[in-house]
C-alpha cells in the first residue's frame, strides 16, 4: 500500500488506486464500489473509536465506584462527547492540527513507558515464561486451537489496521509521494513494536485471566483495567495509567474523524456522492471540508443511538471496519500484484509527479503507470505484495466469524450482512444515478503541481488541489 501511496498520494486512496490499476473495462465501476467500502469502513472506525472511548470511561467509573450500575445510554452520551471533541479539534483548531498530532505522537511514546514500567515493576506476582509462551487458550471453544488462533487475529487486526489513514490526508502534505509511504511504514513498525511489547508485559502480570474477565470492568469488555489495578494495588494509580489509554483513544477518534471526512470530501469532488456539489465546498479561511466533517459526525452520532436500543445491532454496524477496509486492501493490492508481475509499471523517474501515474493511455493504460520514489523492486517486492494479498484474504475471511461457540443471535457476527448491504447499495446507486456523473477520480496535474512549487509552508490545503 505504501508503494501505491507513493505512485498516487491522493485523498481518494484505495478507490483512486483501483481506478489507476484496474482494466479499462471495469475501472470506473470497480473504483466506485471500492470508494463506498472505504467510506463505510472509516465511518465504522470512527464510530468504533468513539464507542470504545465512551465505554472506557464507563468502565473506569465502575472501577472506582462499586455501586455504579452502567447503562447503555451512559456509553452513548460519552461516545457523543468523544465525537464532539474530535469535531472541535478538526474544525476550530484545524490550523494547529499538525502540531497537535506531533504532541500526540510524543505522548504516545512517553505514555507507553509510563504505563508499562509501573505495571511490570510493581506487579506482586508474575506468570512464568513457560506459561506466557507455551500456554494456549481456546476461550471460544472452537474445535481446534488453530481455528481459535485465526479468529483471535481479528482483535489484533482491529488494533493495528488503518495505515491508509495518512493517505487520505496526502493532499495536505508536502512531498507526499515520499512522506506518506514512510509514515505508513514507520507507524506500522512503531505501533507493532509497542503493541507486541504491551501484550507480552500484560500477559506476564496477568496471573488469573479468568478473574480479570469476570471483574466489573472485565464484564464491560475492559479486563485491562482490573489487571492494572491488581498490578498496582491502587485505584488512584490504576486510574492515572488508564487515563493515558483514554487520551490515546481520543487521539484515535480525532484521526479517524479527519480521515473519514477527507474520504467523503474526495468522493464528493469526484461526483460520487449524493449532493456532491455541496459537500465539495471548503471553509474559505482554512480550506477544511467543514461540511464533510459535519456529515461524518452526524452519521456517527446516529449510529451511537443504535447502541441505546441494541448493543448487538451497534456492533453489527461497526463490524464493517475490518471487513470493508480489508476488502479494499485486497482489491488494490491484487491489482498492483497483477500489474507488477506483467511489467506494466514503468520505473521511477526523477522528475515524476504522482498525478502522471493515471493509467489512462494506450488502451489499458499500462504506459501511464509509473512507480513512485518508494518502491520495493524485483522478487522482494513481488513476495511482499503476494504476502499482503494472502494475509488480507485470511483476515477478510475470518472477519465474518463469530468470536465464540455456541453462536446465538447476540453473539452472531453480522459483518457479512453489513458488508453485502454496502456493496448492494453502491451497485444500485451506481446503476441508477452515479454512472451518469461519476467517471472515476478527477486527476488535477498542473494546478496541483504549481501549488506544490509555490506553497511556502509544510502543509498544503485541500483547496489548493482543485
Amino acid at each position: 500500500m505504501a508503494e501505491m501511496a507513493s505512485m498516487a498520494p491522493t485523498s481518494g486512496g484505495q478507490y483512486h488506486w483501483c481506478s489507476m490499476l484496474a482494466p479499462s473495462s471495469c475501472r470506473v465501476f470497480l473504483s466506485y464500489i471500492t470508494s463506498w467500502l472505504v467510506i463505510c469502513g472509516w465511518q465504522a472506525v470512527l464510530s468504533g473509536s468513539g464507542y470504545l472511548g465512551g465505554n472506557q470511561v464507563v468502565a473506569l467509573i465502575a472501577l472506582n465506584n462499586a455501586d455504579y450500575v452502567p447503562q447503555l445510554w451512559h456509553g452513548t452520551l460519552l461516545f457523543w462527547a468523544f465525537i464532539l471533541v474530535a469535531v472541535f479539534i478538526n474544525t476550530v483548531t484545524s490550523r494547529a492540527l499538525p502540531k497537535i498530532e506531533i504532541a500526540i505522537l510524543v505522548l504516545h511514546i512517553v505514555g507507553f513507558f509510563a504505563f508499562m514500567i509501573p505495571i511490570v515493576h510493581l506487579a506482586p506476582a508474575k506468570a512464568s515464561s513457560h506459561e506466557v509462551f507455551t500456554r494456549l487458550s481456546n476461550g471460544g471453544e472452537w474445535p481446534s486451537q488453530g481455528l481459535s488462533f485465526f479468529i483471535g487475529l481479528i482483535g489484533s487486526v482491529f488494533a493495528m489496521f488503518g495505515c491508509d489513514s495518512v493517505v487520505h490526508m496526502a493532499e495536505e502534505t508536502r512531498n507526499a509521494e515520499v512522506v506518506v509511504p514512510w509514515c505508513m511504514v514507520s507507524a506500522t513498525l512503531l505501533n507493532g513494536a509497542f503493541g507486541w511489547g504491551m501484550v507480552i508485559a500484560i500477559v506476564f502480570v496477568t496471573v488469573d485471566i479468568f478473574a480479570a474477565l469476570d471483574s466489573p470492568t472485565g464484564s464491560l469488555g475492559f479486563p485491562i483495567m482490573e489487571i492494572t489495578y491488581s498490578a498496582l494495588g491502587s485505584k488512584a494509580g490504576a486510574s492515572t495509567l488508564i487515563a493515558i489509554l483514554l487520551f490515546m483513544t481520543a487521539a484515535g477518534t480525532i484521526a479517524a474523524m479527519a480521515t473519514s471526512s477527507r474520504m467523503i470530501w474526495a468522493l464528493a469532488r469526484d461526483r460520487g456522492l449524493p449532493g456532491w456539489h455541496l459537500v465539495t465546498k471548503l471553509q474559505p479561511k482554512t480550506a477544511i471540508p467543514t461540511l464533510a466533517i459535519i456529515i461524518t459526525s452526524i452519521v456517527a452520532g446516529l449510529i451511537g443511538l443504535v447502541n441505546i436500543g441494541s448493543a448487538t445491532a451497534f456492533n453489527a454496524v461497526i463490524s464493517l471496519s475490518v471487513s470493508s477496509l480489508y476488502a479494499t486492501y485486497i482489491i488494490t493490492e491484487s491489482l498492483l500484484l497483477w500489474r507488477r508481475c506483467t511489467g506494466a509499471i514503468r520505473p521511477y523517474q526523477k522528475h515524476f509527479f504522482p498525478s502522471d501515474s493515471t493509467g489512462d493511455q494506450d488502451g489499458d493504460g499500462t504506459n501511464r503507470l509509473i512507480w513512485g520514489p518508494f518502491h520495493l523492486p524485483g522478487i522482494f517486492g513481488i513476495a511482499v505484495n503476494f504476502f499482503a494479498v494472502a494475509f488480507g484474504l485470511i483476515i477478510f475471511f475470518f472477519s465474518f466469524w463469530p468470536v465464540a461457540t455456541p453462536v446465538t443471535p447476540v453473539t452472531m457476527n453480522y459483518s457479512i450482512l453489513m458488508t453485502a448491504a454496502v456493496v448492494l447499495f453502491a451497485v444500485l446507486y451506481y446503476v441508477l444515478y452515479a454512472k451518469k456523473v461519476y467517471n472515476g477520480p478527477i486527476v488535477e496535474v498542473s494546478l496541483y503541481a504549481s501549488a506544490l512549487e509555490k506553497a511556502p509552508a509544510e502543509k498544503i490545503s485541500l483547496g489548493t488541489a482543485i
